[in-house]
């Protein structure tokens, strides 16, 4: 496979590799015996996509890789900002790396540059704030790295347990069409010279629709896009994904499930701002909007002034339900030994394991019984077209 590197050499700056390995671990170890530094690694399928985006939006953590591994070269960071923007080759990348090239080169803060451009998240910026303070930006980037990717393992594992489930609904969903606009109405034709009267009733009802589908088949099949096409742009709308989430929160097993979701985002990114020396009511104001239940929300608002009046963590959480039990006694060993940043990451990973056990049994559970509902409906439907040929025959005989 050949994979295309973003490397950087003293004697070159940085430059584009292209290379044949088996995988990208390989020529990452190619580049590096050849004297580069790796700054970044992608497929030639992916190479065509500009490096700082991802989904066509600017990429700060693809941002913060490159630049980490710049500043472990040893270079300063006024030439690393300013490598990085020459080499961006999309335009929306470029403008937004010369813009931050002109704010630092005009002497501001590095925080300040990033604050100033809306591309960067408060996160980010409150992360590399705290890092000026202590003079350590390589591990305050290290600590934001470790963090996203945390952050997309657990999402990723969400994402791959919907997805069997998904392909099962829309292949039973294409066979399903294909039976009831395809060949039910040949069937229905097939059984107008015999007579309805003497079929079943279920089966007089799919004959019905059969003669329906096939008298108005380009009727139907429009009626079936404009619906696709609504139900695609209802929920493309912020509301109604509101309420389907309000909805899914009033549902008991699921609606804990998005609250643990939620709770180690939420102090896995609490985790990362006290690590990188952010006080810890501060650290609570800019991790408000992980969490989206509005019970949740007006929690942290409470639990936070709470804070401010001096009340421990581990109290304050307990009260508005903004951890599990055994978060709240691991809160309390850290604050017992005033480590209460890594406390939370240890939090975050029981959360993490707790909805990867959860998602394991659903898969477990909810996919054979969809298979099943599906192979039912699909059998009924094939069943009520024949059980007049089988009648028929038993009379005959």
């Amino acid at each position: 496979m050949r994979f295309t590197l973003k490397a950087y050499r003293d004697t070159e700056g940085v430059i584009e590799l292209a290379l044949d390995a088996v995988d990208a671990g390989a020529a990452r170890r190619q580049a590096e015996a050849q004297g580069y530094r790796v700054l970044s690694t992608n497929s030639a399928e992916a190479s065509g996509r500009p490096r700082l985006f991802a989904g066509g939006g600017f990429s700060v953590p693809l941002f913060a890789q490159e630049l980490l591994a710049l500043l472990e070269a040893g270079l300063g960071l006024v030439e690393t900002v300013a490598l990085l923007a020459h080499k961006a080759r999309h335009p929306d990348a470029q403008n937004i790396l010369q813009d931050l090239q002109r704010r630092v080169g005009e002497g501001r803060s590095f925080s300040q540059a990033l604050e100033a451009i809306p591309a960067f998240p408060p996160l980010f910026v409150a992360t590399v704030r705290a890092s000026e303070r202590s003079g350590h930006l390589a591990d305050a980037l290290r600590r934001y790295l470790a963090y996203q990717r945390q952050l997309n393992a657990l999402r990723d594992k969400v994402l791959a347990a919907s997805v069997y489930p998904l392909l099962l609904v829309g292949v039973g969903g294409l066979v399903v069409l294909f039976l009831l606009a395809y060949v039910v109405p040949r069937f229905s034709r097939i059984y107008e010279d015999v007579g309805r009267a003497h079929l079943p009733l279920l089966s007089r009802w799919l004959m019905h629709w059969g003669q329906v589908a096939g008298d108005h088949a380009l009727a139907l099949g429009i009626l079936a896009l404009v619906l696709a096409g609504g139900v695609v742009s209802l929920l493309r709308r912020p509301a109604t994904r509101a309420a389907i989430e309000r909805w899914l929160w009033r549902v008991p097993a699921v609606g804990e499930q998005l609250r643990i979701y939620q709770l180690a985002r939420f102090t896995r990114t609490l985790a990362m701002l006290l690590r990188g020396g952010i006080p810890l009511v501060a650290a609570l104001g800019m991790v408000d909007e992980l969490l989206r239940q509005p019970g949740l929300q007006a929690g942290l608002v409470r639990a936070r002034q709470a804070i401010s009046e001096g009340r421990a963590v581990s109290d304050a959480f307990a009260a508005q339900n903004l951890a599990t039990e055994v978060g709240t006694r691991l809160l309390v060993v850290g604050e017992r030994s005033g480590e209460l940043g890594e406390a939370l990451e240890r939090i975050a990973g029981f959360y993490d394991d707790e909805i990867a056990r959860s998602v394991e049994w659903f898969s477990r559970l909810f996919e054979p019984a969809l298979m099943m509902g599906i192979g039912l409906l699909i059998g009924g439907i094939v069943i009520l077209m024949y059980m007049p040929i089988f009648e028929l025959a038993s009379s005959i005989q």
